[in-house]
């Protein structure tokens, strides 16, 4: 049964080990029961779900994933937490833990295993490395049905924004190509132990079979992306052109953005992903042409 949700429990393991928390793992852990059953309800886990948990603290959250999940894989990092999560989770016969760098770990084998189903990942990520950890997930080669994650709320915020507002950005587009973003919880700091000076929220992204846009070189639009965003108070045409990423000189990219309809004077944070997509392949043919 899980009984890690509130204040006294978490409080109560802490102090049996002595623990204490590393600000050089960024650790935050949850001490809300309403809020945990909002995670394992947002990322729809039942008995047919292979689940990987990244950085499950002491197994607060994973007790509940245990209850719900066909089989679970916690990843930590922290060997401090291991003989915690060996006590914690001892009633469970479905979970695996496994003390690694969650960027580096190689699932692969473990996928197979469970039959190359594809899994669901969900985690309570530290603020420090949220993104690095989200876009290695999106641009492996990993079968996931979705990534649901509890992050600082304003990075959750910047992953669902359109064009023309302030926090749509690189992250943003490269989120929405590979998954649909939505924020599924807002969660107060005082939900944590110890207390963030932030808020955090809770955002599912559903995996794409297929992007949402065409694009013939997906590598090429996210160069440009990141150039447009790079330098965000330039002209997009600027930003590439001293970014230095491109097969095309100023003039051939003038004319293709005029091709486009779009003035030379257009910054990146008003294109949309369609846009940027139609403006690699443009490039990447225009490139070909003038060899």
């Amino acid at each position: 049964m899980a009984t890690l949700g509130n204040r006294a429990h978490t409080n109560a393991i802490l102090e049996k080990y002595g623990f204490r928390f590393q600000k050089k793992f960024g650790q935050n852990f949850l001490i809300d029961e309403m809020i945990l059953e909002d995670i394992i309800d947002a990322a729809d886990i039942t008995k047919d779900d292979v689940v990987v948990e990244i950085g499950p603290g002491i197994g607060t959250m994973t007790q509940y994933l245990c209850e719900q999940a066909g089989s679970v894989l916690a990843v930590e990092i922290d060997t401090n937490l291991i003989p915690i999560l060996s006590e914690t989770l001892a009633e469970y016969d479905n979970v695996e833990i496994l003390n690694e760098d969650i960027l580096k770990v190689d699932l692969t084998d473990y996928v197979k295993a469970h039959g190359n189903k594809p899994l669901k990942v969900v985690a309570n990520l530290p603020y420090y490395i949220t993104t690095p950890i989200i876009m290695g997930l999106l641009e492996s080669d990993l079968p996931l049905a979705s990534i649901t994650v509890m992050v600082q709320k304003e990075v959750a915020e910047r992953m669902q924004e359109g064009p023309g507002t302030k926090d749509y950005g690189a992250l943003s587009l490269a989120v929405q190509y590979y998954s649909k973003p939505e924020i599924v919880a807002i969660v107060p700091k005082t939900s944590f132990i110890p207390q963030p000076k932030v808020d955090s929220a809770v955002i599912r992204l559903d995996i794409y079979e297929q992007p949402p846009v065409d694009c013939k070189n997906p590598k090429m639009m996210f160069q440009i992306i990141r150039a447009a965003f790079n330098q965000r108070r330039k002209t997009l045409m600027n930003g590439l052109n001293n970014a230095g990423i491109l097969p095309i000189n100023k003039e051939n990219l003038a004319e293709i953005l005029t091709g486009m309809g779009l003035p030379e004077s257009v910054r990146g944070e008003q294109l949309t992903l369609a846009q940027f997509a139609a403006l690699a392949d443009a490039v990447c043919e225009h490139g070909k042409n003038t060899r």
